[in-house]
């Protein structure tokens, strides 16, 4: 909980910046001033993964939307992925658009900053930011919100203020009485990878400045409009190419920039600043018709009511703050991605850059697909059941457009990133529990063709079963990886009726055997000739010549959430399994001094820090041990999930590791995920109510739970004894109460019986 904030009913603060500023008159609260927030909403910590390696977005937006506004530091290395970490004390200024835990940096488009002096037009140094137009800023004077952020610059005593609709931000800055007052609009600076390669600004009249942004990068062709307008006249605006000042009122330039500059402080700035993937005109009718007012406060409550919904739909009853904290953190963190990549109208420009009159759904970009179909793809058709039909159409315009699924979207790109064809597995999830909004049979033409390619190994996948170690960089992990898809495809065959297509992804579900080494219990790198790649060690084997995609053999070996019972059967049945599995949590070795990033929160070589490992503390369930699943669930959340800004084990990864917390804490976990089953672990509340379609809940009641109470000894579904270790989804989404009481000692008969554990069967 930030300093100042009270828990209630409903929580208001005051919009200034935080106590000690020196402010004119014209800084005083009022009424207007007030905001106010749910008792959820007001336990959300933004700050929370902003250390770390968590990369989180920290700034103000509203649930899925465009916009995303907020500071930006220098870029210093991959922990500035979203533009802003922690640890920093130098702000150049305040974008629209940010990612969210990423791996990878992009976005940062259309920075603004408000600084006092003299005209600079270079963003200055870390050592030295007045050298150009940044500023120190501190914690101390900075509030952050979901729907609204401030912070004082310290070296121009200037008040920051930022909120947003969903394509709209608005700025509001207060300068010192007696300087000269400046806003510089840079199109030149991005984040991460990203550079502009053309960009245009024209002043309109002396309230408006339209122009575009195009930029290259991890999205390799980004292309934005954008329109702002002030409340004060722009009476003297001046425009650059790069640091070279230009005459008239526009210019082209590969890093257009646009001064506003007042001789006399101006007092209170606010600036509306519209985006759209379209074109500048569709940019002011979005300010037009998502901001027609200038009443800040009434924009940020409305952001805070947006937020107070969704936030909403669950409720949890703690007796600790810190957990409630994090909980909350975590659904957020889950709502800041997808976002929307339509104007109000519904317009949108596709992969292909061709126009799009509105397509009759909301259409969404920024899908981290190979992190969110393990846990925020199913956590979404809970939780945001109106939305699942637009994620979904979203991703097969994408097909219809570039002749393949997505594989990561990124505003109108596709970056290719990572391995499998993860958007099959949201399809078939949604899909098979029935949602109908999107047609089934272009669905499943989508995911053939998209199988059926020959690039990124999946050629040898269709002729051999495996992928040539000496064929394909990351060989084991995109036939792993394809492996799930695959399964996913298959099922969707079967409730189609294709006998046919069924059989063929059966088959190829299974082709991770082909990696599986008996001998040694790995799953290992094969060769053309069909030997196994040596010489192999699974502890460093994530660096020998790329084998893995972020991790090694022991993380890789179980990556079979679709066939947890096969992968039993190789190691040797179920107490062979869990002394296997036992062993990850415990193994020692060196995974080499270049050891990857993203192999963090580790237990032994479990690692939590990426998402390959999501599902497998609860892989013990279907040996019939579900209790350890309990204890390794409770240790993850305890270890890797914290109120403070270090409190992610890795890179959020637009609402990858939030969603996996939002499951386990709340007692079950989507293993498989397109197969609609939960497995249970341990949860965290006394009471946790999930507010579902049609005003129906289903609450989950946990009777004697406590830090030391973590074992499952009971169940009860409605009233009724409950013996399995899993729910069905559509056993959740009917609503009603399970209730599950806990204890100190395992219970080691619960979820034991063949019949009572979870499975992968068609």
């Amino acid at each position: 909980m930030l300093p100042g904030f009270k828990i209630g009913r409903t929580l208001a603060f005051t919009a200034m910046v935080c106590c000690g500023i020196q402010a004119g008159a014209q800084n005083k609260p009022t009424a207007a001033n007030t905001f106010k927030e749910s008792k959820a909403l007001a336990a959300v910590d933004p700050y929370i993964g902003s250390g770390g390696h968590g990369h989180v977005f920290v700034g103000a937006s509203v649930p899925f939307g465009a916009v995303q506004v907020g500071p930006t530091n220098i870029v210093k290395g991959w922990d500035w992925c979203s533009g802003y970490h922690y640890s920093d004390s130098v702000v150049i200024g305040f974008s629209q658009m940010h990612l969210s835990g990423t791996g990878i940096g992009d976005l940062g488009d259309v920075l603004i900053m408000p600084y006092t002096g003299d005209v600079r037009t270079n963003r200055g140094t870390q050592e030295n930011p007045t050298s150009g137009y940044g500023s120190h800023y501190s914690h101390q004077k900075e509030k952050v919100r979901p729907g609204y952020y401030s912070v004082h610059l310290d070296d121009y005593n200037t008040d920051v203020e930022l909120t947003s609709t969903e394509r709209v931000a608005l700025h509001r800055y207060t300068f010192p009485q007696n300087q000269q007052a400046n806003i510089i609009v840079d199109l030149k600076e991005g984040i991460g990878w990203d550079a502009a390669v053309e960009s245009y600004f024209h002043k309109v009249d002396d309230y408006t400045l339209v122009g575009y942004r195009y930029s290259k990068g991890w999205a390799v062709d980004q292309r934005l409009w954008f329109a702002i307008k002030s409340n004060v006249p722009l009476k003297d605006v001046s425009f650059f190419d790069g640091d070279k000042k230009v005459s008239g009122n526009e210019v082209k330039a590969v890093g257009a920039k646009a001064v506003v500059s007042f001789a006399k402080s101006p007092g209170q700035v606010l600036l509306k600043v519209g985006i759209s993937p379209v074109s500048s005109e569709n940019a002011l009718a979005n300010i037009s018709a998502e901001m027609p007012g200038w009443d800040f406060a009434k924009v940020v409550n409305n952001a805070n009511s947006k937020w107070d919904k969704e936030l909403s739909r669950v409720d949890i009853q703690t007796n600790d703050p810190a957990i409630r904290r994090t909980f909350y953190t975590a659904l957020y963190h889950t709502m800041i991605a997808p976002i929307l990549f339509n104007d109000h109208n519904g317009a949108y420009r596709g992969t292909d850059k061709k126009v799009y009159a509105n397509p009759g759904f909301d259409n969404y970009t920024v899908f981290s697909n190979w992190d969110i179909y393990r846990s925020w793809g199913p956590l979404s058709t809970i939780l945001h059941p109106e939305k699942v039909n637009s994620f979904i159409n979203s991703l097969l315009t994408i097909y219809k457009q570039q002749g393949k699924l997505p594989i990561w979207p990124l505003v109108g790109s596709e970056t290719n990133c990572m391995v499998g064809y993860h958007s099959v597995p949201m399809i078939v999830d949604a899909y098979l529990k029935g949602y109908k909004g999107f047609s089934a049979e272009e669905a499943f033409e989508a995911m053939k063709a998209s199988s059926t390619r020959d690039d990124l190994g999946v050629k040898y996948v269709k002729e051999r079963g495996y992928i040539p170690a000496d064929k394909e960089y990351e060989s084991v992990s995109k036939a792993m990886e394809y492996a799930i898809d695959d399964w996913c495809i298959a099922a969707m065959a079967k409730k189609l009726g294709k006998t046919e297509d069924f059989e063929y992804y059966k088959k190829r579900a299974g082709y991770y055997k082909n990696y599986f080494d008996s001998t040694i219990k790995f799953v290992r790198p094969r060769m053309s000739d069909g030997s196994w790649k040596t010489p192999y060690d699974p502890f460093n084997s994530i660096h020998e010549k790329g084998d893995f995609t972020e991790g090694n053999g022991w993380q890789y070996t179980w990556l079979v959430p679709q066939d947890v019972e096969g992968l039993i059967h190789l190691m040797g049945g179920d107490a062979a399994f869990s002394r296997k599995l036992d062993s990850l949590f415990i193994a020692k070795g060196d995974m080499g001094a270049e050891a990857s990033s993203d192999i963090s929160g580790l237990i032994g070589m479990y690692a939590h820090g990426n998402e390959p490992s999501h599902h497998v503390t609860y892989m013990y369930a279907y040996a019939g041990d579900q209790w350890k699943t309990a204890e390794k669930v409770r240790q993850v959340m305890k270890d890797f999930y914290f109120d403070k800004p270090e409190g992610l084990a890795g890179n959020e990864d637009c609402g990858a590791m939030s969603s996996w917390y939002i499951f386990s804490s709340m007692g079950f976990y989507p293993v498989n995920p397109a197969n609609g089953m939960y497995v249970f672990g341990s949860p965290l509340f006394s009471k946790a109510s999930i507010s579902l379609k049609d005003g129906k809940k289903f609450t989950v009641q946990t009777i004697n739970n406590s830090p030391e109470n973590i074992y499952i000894q009971s169940v009860k579904l409605n009233g009724k004894p409950y013996t399995k270790s899993y729910i069905m989804h559509s056993d959740l989404v009917k609503g009603g109460t399970l209730e599950l009481t806990m204890g100190k000692t395992p219970n080691e008969n619960f979820g034991k019986a063949a019949a009572d554990r979870p499975f992968n069967k068609f």
